[in-house]
C-alpha cells in the first residue's frame, strides 16, 4: 500500500487530498482544483451512497449540482460519469487520483445534455444511478468515479472525482482496529491564577463557536465506541475559575466580574458527555515540551503532568490518563522524549513524519512502535496521515463534508483489504486546535462504527505489537521543526520570570507548594507558537504578580526610621520583618543576612538565623535582634537582605544606619576615676585619723612632770 514517506509528502502539499475537484479548501485550492478557471464552472457533490454496498444489484446514487460561478452565461454543456472496472491496488494510487494527479477512468456512461443556458450564479442538479453489476464491479475494493462537464466543443471544463467502495457479501477481511483521538484543547485565558487576561472564554463556549462545537460533538458521540478524548486540564480549570467571581484585567486595571453561568454550564455538560470515554490529559496548559527541553526548563514538564492529574480529577470527578503524551504537532526529539519519560510518560502519539518507516512499506504499517529513552522503552503510536486529515478536514465549503467522508470510507477499506499478518491498529488524530463541524465529525464517528471492516478501539487498549514490526528510521526532528518551537528570546523572558517565581515558592512553609507553577505552565503553552506577541501581556502580568508577592515579605521601616543606635561597644540592634501575605499559603520561612559597610568600625556577630530559618505568619511582624560590636564611636551603614533557606536573595536589600556612641567605655573611665578619688579620700581620712590618735601622746611625753612640794620648819 501507500509508502508512508509519500503519504507524508502529500500531507504537506495538500490540506485535504479528497476534496471535490471544484470545491476545495481555500489554502489548498491551487493544488486541488481541476476546474478550468476561465469558465468558472464548479461541480458540487451532494449525495452518494450507500457507504458500502454488499449486493451486485444494490442501487448506488451519486448526485450534486453544477454551479456557474462566473460572470458569463454557460450554454451547450453536457455532463457524464466516468468509472473504472478495476479497484485501486494501493493507497498511493487513491491519493494521486483524488488529488487530480492520477489517470482519469476510461469508461463512461449516462451522458446528459444541459438544455437551458446556465446564467451566472445559477445552478442545475445532476444525478447518476447504477449498480455494481452494471459497472462490472466484482470484488472488494475502492473504485474511481468521476463526473465531468464538457462544453459544446467537447472540452472538459469541470470535474468531480470521487469513489465508491464495494464489498460483496461473503467477503472476509481482518477488521482493522481504528483508534480515533479527538482533542479539546484551547489557549490559556489566565495569567496568574487570580487574573483573566480577557473575557473571551464564555463567548467561545457558545453554540456555534469552537468550544461549543467541541462540546456538542462530545454530547452527540457520548455513547459511541472507539473514541479517546485528549483534554487540556487548564481549559477545565479556566472554566471552573470563571464559574466563580473572578478578576479580569482591562486596560491595565483589575476589574471584578460575577460568576459566568455559561462557563459553569459548559463544564458541567462536558463532564457528563465524557463520562463513558477514556480521557487523556495533556500536561497542564499543553506546554511546548520540546522548547522546554531545548531551553533548560526541565522541571516544568513533570509539574505540568502532576498538576494535570490533580486538576482533571477535581474538575471531571474521575481519573484521567497522564502516562500518554501527544507532543505538539506529533513531533518530538530525543531530548524531549527523555524529559517526558522521566516525568512518567510511557506512550507518545506521533506524526508519521516524526517516525517514518524505513524503508517505505508496501502496506499500511501497524500504528505501534518502540522508542528507547533514558527511562526505558516508550511506546509510540503513529497517526495515519490520510485518516487524520479526513477527521480534521475543513468542511466549510459546499460538498467538502461528503467528499471527505467518502474518502474516509475508501481509505479504511483499502487498509483492511491489504494482506497483513496479525492484528493491526491505525490511529486518526486531527490537529489539536481544530475547529470542527459537529455534524460532520459525529457522522464520521457513526460511520466508523458501522463499517464491516473496522473495529473501533480506544488508545488505552492499544498494545505495542510484537513480532513482525515495521522498521522505522528513528525520531526525525528537523531544523524547521526546531524553528516552530517557542523561540529562545521568548523562553528567556519566561525563564527570568520563573526564576523570580521560584523564590516565592522557596520561602513558603507549606511543603510541595509552588505558588506560580500553573502560571509558568500557561506561559510555556504550545498555544503561543507563532504568536508570542499575543503571549506578551501574560508574561508581563505574571511578572507583576510575582514581584507583588515578593514585595509582601520585606524589611520594614521608612527612610526616617532606618537609624539605629548602638549604646556601647556591643549590643542587640532590632530589625523588623513584615509578612503581608494572606490566605492558606501565607506562612513563610526566611533568613536574614546583615553585613557592615565598615567591618573595622562595626562587626556583625553571627546570627542564629544563618542556621535556623525565621518563621513568620501571614499578616504579622517579627522583630529580629542582631548582635553588633563597635570598635569606636561613629556612624556606619549595614545592609540587611532577606534570603531563602538555601541562601538566595529575596527581594531588594535595605540599608540601615547604625550610630555607635561608645558610652560604656566612657562610663568605665568615669567610674574608675570616681573610685580613685573616693579611694584617695578614704586613705587621706584614715591617715588623718591615725595622726590624730598619735598627737596627745606625743605632747604628754614632751612635758616635764612637776616635782613634789617640800615643807620648812
Amino acid at each position: 500500500m501507500i509508502p508512508i514517506h509519500k503519504a507524508a509528502l502529500l500531507t504537506v502539499l495538500t490540506t485535504t487530498l479528497f476534496m471535490p475537484a471544484a470545491v476545495v479548501v481555500p489554502d489548498a485550492a491551487s493544488a486541488r482544483t481541476t476546474t478550468v478557471s476561465r469558465l468558472n464552472a464548479q461541480l458540487v457533490l451532494e449525495e452518494i451512497g450507500p457507504d458500502a454496498p454488499r449486493e451486485p444489484t444494490t442501487e448506488i446514487k451519486v448526485a450534486g449540482s453544477l454551479v456557474n460561478a462566473g460572470t458569463e452565461t454557460l450554454a451547450g454543456l453536457r455532463i457524464q460519469m466516468r468509472y473504472a472496472q478495476q479497484p485501486f491496488t494501493q493507497r498511493a494510487e487513491l491519493d494521486a487520483y483524488l488529488s487530480g494527479q492520477g489517470l482519469q477512468p476510461g469508461a463512461w456512461r449516462d451522458q446528459r445534455y444541459i438544455q437551458a443556458p446556465l446564467a451566472p450564479s445559477a445552478k442545475t442538479p445532476w444525478e447518476f444511478t447504477f449498480t455494481p453489476q452494471l459497472l462490472s464491479l466484482t470484488r472488494f475494493g475502492v473504485y474511481p468515479i468521476m463526473i465531468e462537464v464538457l462544453d459544446s466543443y467537447g472540452q472538459q471544463i469541470a470535474t468531480q472525482r470521487t469513489v465508491v467502495t464495494y464489498m460483496p457479501r461473503g467477503t472476509k477481511v481482518a477488521r482493522t482496529k481504528l483508534a480515533m483521538v479527538l482533542p479539546i484543547i484551547d489557549q490559556p485565558r489566565r495569567s496568574d491564577d487570580a487574573t483573566f487576561v480577557d473575557e473571551g472564554l464564555p463567548a467561545a463556549m457558545a453554540s456555534g463557536q469552537r468550544l461549543g462545537d467541541l462540546l456538542k460533538i462530545a454530547q452527540d458521540t457520548a455513547s459511541a465506541k472507539g473514541l479517546t478524548w485528549v483534554v487540556d486540564p487548564a481549559l477545565l480549570d479556566d472554566a471552573r475559575a470563571m464559574g466563580r467571581s473572578h478578576t479580569v484585567r482591562v486596560k491595565d486595571r483589575a476589574q471584578q466580574r460575577p460568576a459566568s453561568t455559561e462557563a459553569t454550564t459548559w463544564l458541567d455538560d462536558l463532564r457528563t458527555a465524557l463520562a463513558d470515554h477514556p480521557v487523556v490529559a495533556t500536561p497542564y496548559a499543553d506546554p511546548d515540551v520540546t522548547a522546554l527541553a531545548h531551553n533548560g526548563v526541565d522541571d516544568v514538564t513533570g509539574s505540568g503532568i502532576e498538576a494535570a492529574r490533580t486538576v482533571a480529577q477535581e474538575t471531571l470527578g474521575r481519573e484521567v490518563i497522564t502516562n500518554v503524551n501527544w507532543p505538539v504537532s506529533g513531533m518530538v526529539d530525543y531530548d524531549a522524549l527523555d524529559l517526558l519519560a522521566t516525568s512518567g510518560v510511557d506512550t507518545v502519539l506521533l506524526n508519521v513524519l516524526n517516525l517514518p518507516p524505513s524503508p517505505p512499506p508496501v502496506t499500511t504499517p501497524d500504528a505501534t512502535a518502540a522508542l528507547e529513552s533514558v527511562n526505558g522503552t516508550v511506546t509510540a503510536l503513529v497517526a495515519d496521515a490520510a485518516l487524520s486529515e479526513t477527521v480534521g478536514a475543513d468542511t466549510s465549503v459546499p460538498g467538502a463534508a461528503l467528499a471527505n467522508r467518502q474518502r474516509f470510507i475508501a481509505e479504511t477499506a483499502m487498509i483492511s483489504a491489504e494482506p497483513v499478518t496479525g492484528p493491526r491498529t491505525v490511529v486518526a488524530a486531527p490537529h489539536r486546535r481544530w475547529a470542527p463541524d459537529p455534524k460532520y465529525v459525529t457522522d464520521l464517528v457513526e460511520t466508523a462504527s458501522s463499517l464491516p471492516w473496522l473495529a473501533p478501539a480506544t488508545i488505552d487498549t492499544v498494545k505495542r505489537r510484537k513480532g513482525a514490526v515495521t522498521p522505522r528510521a528513528g525520531l526525525t526532528y528537523t531544523d524547521d521543526d526546531r524553528r516552530r518551537e517557542l523561540g529562545k528570546q521568548y523562553m528567556t523572558s519566561v525563564r527570568k520570570v520563573g526564576a523570580r517565581a521560584d523564590l516565592t515558592s522557596a520561602i513558603t512553609s507549606a511543603p510541595d507548594v509552588d505558588v506560580f507553577d500553573l502560571a509558568m505552565l500557561r506561559l510555556a503553552s504550545s498555544a503561543w507558537r507563532g504568536k508570542t506577541d499575543a503571549a506578551a501581556p501574560y508574561v508581563q502580568q505574571v511578572g507583576t504578580a510575582v514581584d507583588g508577592r515578593i514585595g509582601k515579605v520585606s524589611i520594614t521601616g521608612t527612610e526616617q526610621s532606618r537609624l539605629r543606635t548602638l549604646a556601647g561597644t556591643n549590643g542587640d540592634v532590632p530589625i523588623s520583618v513584615r509578612n503581608d501575605l494572606e490566605g492558606p499559603r501565607s506562612q513563610v520561612l526566611v533568613r536574614l543576612r546583615v553585613t557592615s559597610d565598615k567591618p573595622d568600625l562595626l562587626r556583625i556577630e553571627p546570627y542564629e538565623a544563618d542556621s535556623e530559618p525565621i518563621l513568620i505568619e501571614g499578616g504579622q511582624n517579627r522583630i529580629i535582634p542582631v548582635q553588633m560590636t563597635a570598635a569606636a564611636s561613629g556612624q556606619t551603614t549595614v545592609t540587611v537582605q532577606l534570603t531563602t533557606a538555601d541562601g538566595r536573595k529575596y527581594g531588594a536589600p535595605v540599608e540601615l544606619t547604625v550610630r555607635t556612641t561608645g558610652y560604656t567605655g566612657i562610663a568605665l573611665v568615669i567610674v574608675g576615676a570616681a573610685l580613685a578619688v573616693m579611694l584617695a579620700a578614704v586613705v587621706l581620712r584614715v591617715l588623718r585619723q591615725r595622726r590624730g590618735r598619735r598627737g596627745p601622746a606625743s605632747r604628754t611625753q614632751g612635758r616635764r612632770a612637776p616635782e613634789p612640794a617640800t615643807t620648812e620648819s
